[in-house]
């Protein structure tokens, strides 16, 4: 019985010790090495029950059990430690790598949110993405759009002109112009980008403001293809159940036309008809053209106050 305590007495000594030495250690390399020390191969756990031959027979079961609950334990604890150094780091600075490019986060500027969803929708159609300088020439921005020489959006005091005959676009169908004159048909682009005008802001007009237009020339384009298009973009933009209203309007560059109401707010979102192609532009069929202004999409998707001076800093453009 002597031989049988001084050994139970031993495995206990060795199950506390372990247990402290786990406690104590403070990364996974101190950690492997208690480990080794207590259950390797040639460490403290396997020659005290080597032992275990010397006891008299009838106390062997008894010690051979303490035996494993001891080392079971000891190997609990090395688990339980081994799992906290395997997760993550909670301090934010042992994971702070300068060198990677920081998180970018989307825009808050709501016209910014609205000119992203419709190009991306209208990519999904098949739109290609144009693009063109702010800084026009007056032939592409009113010339080449059959503007009449006399129209009230010619006058200085609605449009900023520039000194050599160029001025700020007052829309982006100069964009168009440019792509007819350098591509052959068929052409089918978006034009989304920033305008200027001499406009008091109120519900319809801001003297910086975005647009998107799109041109559509192919064979066998039709209106039904552009009201399609339009209803479309309309329902993926604003939710399925969104109501648009098509109302005849003029346009000097295009004929027949409308306007696209939203009976929400009874403000027109955008205009859209057939486009009077350049002189000189051979067309293969119908053309069409869509522009719309995102803030008055943003205003009636995010239901932002009509006047753009409500809307702060986040809808500033």
């Amino acid at each position: 019985m002597d031989v049988g305590n001084s050994f139970i007495e031993e495995l206990d000594t060795l199950r506390r010790e372990a247990l402290a030495a786990l406690l104590t250690v403070e990364d996974a390399a101190a950690l492997e090495a208690v480990r080794i020390e207590y259950l390797g191969r040639n460490g403290r756990m396997v020659s005290v029950m080597s032992r275990l031959g010397a006891l008299p027979k009838e106390e062997r079961p008894e010690a051979g059990q303490q035996a494993n609950r001891v080392k079971n334990e000891i190997q609990q604890g090395f688990q339980a430690r081994l799992e906290e150094f395997s997760r993550p780091v909670a301090s934010t600075e042992a994971q702070l790598d300068p060198s990677l490019p920081g998180r970018s986060r989307p825009l808050a500027a709501p016209h910014s949110a609205v000119a992203d969803r419709i190009t991306e929708i209208l990519s999904r159609m098949g739109f290609a993405v144009a693009d063109g300088p702010d800084i026009e020439t007056v032939e592409n921005n009113f010339d080449a759009l059959n503007t009449p020489v006399d129209h009230p959006s010619r006058d200085p005091l609605d449009t900023f002109y520039l000194p050599e005959g160029t001025l700020l676009r007052t829309q982006t169908s100069p964009v168009q112009i440019r792509t007819m004159l350098a591509h052959r048909p068929p052409v089918r682009i978006i034009a989304p980008g920033r305008c200027y005008r001499r406009d008091t802001p109120d519900a319809t007009h801001s003297a910086t403001f975005h647009q998107v237009e799109g041109l559509y020339v192919d064979h066998d384009v039709s209106m039904a293809d552009l009201k399609g298009t339009i209803a479309q973009l309309a329902r993926e933009l604003m939710g399925p159940r969104v109501k648009i209203r098509f109302r005849p309007h003029f346009f000097p560059f295009a004929s027949p036309a409308w306007n696209v109401i939203s009976p929400a707010r009874s403000v027109a979102v955008l205009g859209a008809g057939s486009a009077n192609t350049p002189d000189g532009w051979r067309s293969p069929g119908p053309a069409w053209w869509i522009p719309g202004c995102f803030r008055r999409w943003a205003t009636i998707r995010k239901s932002l106050p009509v006047s753009p001076s409500g809307w702060g800093s986040s809808g500033s453009l």
